[in-house]
């Protein structure tokens, strides 16, 4: 397993194993020239637009987003700093929030928390008095005084980038928080929660100015380097297809963008949450609202595409038409005739191939590429002749991998917590997920991509070895199964019951890890939650939190010493329809980080006859937490067989009818009414009975009860 869950081995796999010396060594600084002469004029333009010592006097129509048309004088302050200055700095993605107030195209002002209630003219004298406050503080030298500025903490990356720009002697062209605090400990510094981005901008740059591998490097140089080498950032791949059968597909690609449709949204900034996006969506489509959640989602992610993000255009389900890598940012176009929502991509033609089988997520116009599927056709070559790289099931030697983006997740809560538990509904993979993870925790991370044969192979070769070991708790399982205890010896040939001392599961784990301090020992605990947690882990809990590693207790039973290695780590995954999730112990909760594991909708992404099977899925869960809760919703393991969506009538019929009804069935305990509120018309409203029907008319009859109207998939 080596060293990759370490904390220099986590840092290390994410920069491909080049440390920052090495990498500074090697760096071309040269040809950071251009964009640093480009950020120059820009921070110039903003100079002259917006001179520091007109800033008392700034009116709210020169500052903020959403007030129509541009003045005569040009782009408001927002608008400049946000999409007028790339060179400076990005600070694009998300929602115009950033900007502590904004127009929002509804008509009302936005305000961050402390200006609710006022009027805009009253809440702008207070934030503009804050803006010249904190810059009047940095040009005085008194930077402790930014942290008393409570409203410009809504606004980190804005204020952040305002004050790089007017200072740049005194700040870093770096805004975002967690990126700050990733560099700050990346140079050997420790990084602190909840302090504002400036304070740790400037700790930042005091780490750059000690490292002598900067010596002489300007701002730009080094926020370069930094992303170039260390992007914290997780990078999920889009495959966006350009309008319906690629029919934009010439344009896209002589443009240098690609772009979709939902026009009727406007300006996709304005949206702070996936929530208010599916609300507009449901207004402008009303007989949506099953499948519109996923869709804000995939719409919200289209718009924070980043500069570096790579994507995929695509043709129906099995013709890749380009790959592409971003190269700015998100824009709302209402001048071109159709597809307003834009975002600007150098595309590569290069790559344009057949698929050998088609994708079933590819149906939409927006679907997650598997990273080690990106890396096969990518590593393929449109003029060898060779067919599609998706023939050999295998990337090139030599292909780096990236890993999946829940699995990266995984893995950085076990570097910071220890020990982790996934918990979500049934079905929705987090057994996979964990044995997943153990798989590039063990060195495996190659087998990711492979098909499900390869793949079972390589965690069954995994579950021999030594590192890395999986039990299933449940009621009877205890402390001597689990740590130590006496139980009856086999090999004993004398009259009667021989007992002897045993090492359970994890001392056996424990002292194969104390053994091998440079290598990563994990345990899988499956059900986690069916097992008394308390009784199984004894005094262990304490020595579970990472700072009482090594620390040593002694055994009840065995009166020995023993400790927990620092090496170690723990990942259990829970069924929260359990209800049993509600009274795990509140000793276990600290000592455990927990990520949900949710239905996925991308997972199921495909038609059966008239069916969108992803919109379906939707709204029967929708449905299902409307009338129960979210802990009772269905996995999409329901709707897959051998790890692809279902395809035919036949196996929806089954799936439906004998795993879906029965366990809905069970949720609603013999209520009838509630089982008619969650099927609708697909239950007799009379008897409660789920009405039986020939595997063809099932699938159109789900698409009339959970589906019609749902905006179609345009690949």
């Amino acid at each position: 397993m080596g060293d990759a869950a370490s904390p220099s081995g986590m840092m290390a796999s994410m920069t491909n194993g080049v440390d920052v010396r090495t990498a500074a060594a090697e760096f071309d600084r040269a040809a950071v020239a251009d964009a640093e002469s480009a950020a120059e004029d820009e921070r110039k333009q903003v100079l002259s637009r917006f001179p520091l010592e007109q800033w008392a006097q700034l009116p709210l129509e020169r500052y903020a987003l959403g007030q129509g048309a541009p003045p005569e004088s040009g782009p408001t302050y927002c608008r400049l700093m946000e999409f007028g200055t790339p060179h400076l700095g990005s600070i694009k993605g998300g929602s115009a929030a950033k900007h502590i107030m904004y127009h929002h195209n509804s008509g009302e002002w936005r305000l961050a928390a402390p200006l609710r209630g006022m009027d805009p003219q009253e809440a702008w004298a207070e934030l503009r008095g804050q803006f010249v406050r904190a810059f009047g503080a940095v040009g005085a030298g008194d930077f402790e005084a930014l942290d008393d500025l409570e409203m410009l903490r809504y606004g980190p990356t804005l204020v952040t980038k305002s004050l790089a720009t007017y200072f740049p002697q005194h700040f870093l062209p770096i805004y975002a928080a967690e990126h700050l605090r990733t560099f700050v400990t990346l140079l050997g510094g420790e990084a602190q929660a909840g302090v504002p981005a400036a304070r740790t901008n400037r700790r930042l740059r005091e780490l750059v100015r000690t490292r002598e591998e900067f010596e002489g490097w300007t701002g730009q140089e080094v926020m370069r380097f930094l992303y170039k080498h260390f992007n914290p950032r997780q990078r999920t791949i889009w495959k966006i297809a350009p309008g319906e059968r690629g029919r934009l597909w010439e344009e896209c690609r002589d443009g240098g963008f690609v772009c979709v449709g939902w026009d009727e949204l406007g300006d996709l900034g304005q949206y702070q949450s996936d929530t208010e996006l599916k609300q507009a969506l449901g207004a402008h489509w009303p007989r949506s609202s099953g499948g519109s959640l996923t869709l804000a989602r995939r719409l919200l992610a289209f718009r924070d595409l980043e500069a570096g993000d790579q994507v995929v255009a695509n043709r129906g389900t099995d013709e890749v038409l380009a790959t592409g890598r971003v190269d700015g940012s998100y824009r709302y176009d209402p001048d071109r005739l159709e597809f307003h929502h834009v975002v600007p991509v150098a595309w590569d033609t290069s790559r344009a191939q057949k698929l050998s089988k088609p994708q079933h997520g590819w149906r939409s116009t927006f679907a997650k590429v598997d990273p080690s599927l990106f890396a096969r056709f990518t590593a393929h070559n449109a003029d060898s002749g060779s067919g599609s790289v998706l023939d050999s099931g295998q990337a090139q030697t030599g292909t780096p991998i990236a890993l999946p983006e829940d699995v990266q997740v995984v893995l950085d809560a076990l570097e910071r917590k220890g020990q982790v538990i996934l918990h979500g509904p049934p079905g929705t993979g987090k057994t996979r997920l964990a044995l997943t993870a153990a798989l590039a925790l063990d060195g495996r991370a190659g087998v990711l991509g492979a098909d499900a044969r390869q793949r079972a192979e390589a965690q069954a070769e995994m579950l021999h070895g030594d590192r890395v070991r999986m039990v299933t708790f449940h009621p009877s399982y205890g402390y001597e199964d689990f740590v130590e205890g006496f139980k009856p010896d086999l090999s004993a040939t004398g009259p009667g019951l021989t007992l002897a001392l045993t090492d359970g599961l994890f001392h056996h784990l424990c002292s194969r890890a104390a053994a091998h301090p440079d290598q990563t020992f994990l345990l899988v605990v499956d059900e986690i939650n069916r097992g008394d947690l308390p009784r199984i882990f004894g005094e262990l809990i304490t020595l579970l939190e990472l700072d009482k590693r090594n620390l040593p207790v002694v055994l009840p039973v065995s009166k020995r010493r023993f400790s927990v290695p620092p090496n170690v780590r723990v990942i259990g995954t829970m069924n929260t329809a359990d209800r049993s999730i509600s009274h795990l112990d509140a000793a276990v909760r600290r000592r455990f980080a927990f990520l949900p594991v949710g239905p996925d909708p991308d997972a199921v992404s495909g038609t059966v006859g008239p069916l969108d099977l992803a919109a379906f899925f939707e709204s029967l869960n929708t449905r299902i937490t409307r009338h129960l809760d979210a802990d009772h919703q269905i996995g999409h393991a329901y709707l897959l067989r051998e790890g692809e969506p279902i395809a035919t009538e036949e196996d929806l019929a089954a799936a439906f009818h004998h795993e879906v009804i029965p366990l809905l069935e069970d949720y609603c305990l013999g209520r009838a009414e509630l089982l008619h509120r969650i099927l609708g018309g697909l239950v007799d409203a009379e008897t409660g009975r789920p009405l039986l029907m020939p595997p063809q008319d099932l699938a159109d009859a789900l698409a009339t009860e959970f589906t019609s109207g749902v905006p179609g998939p345009d690949a």
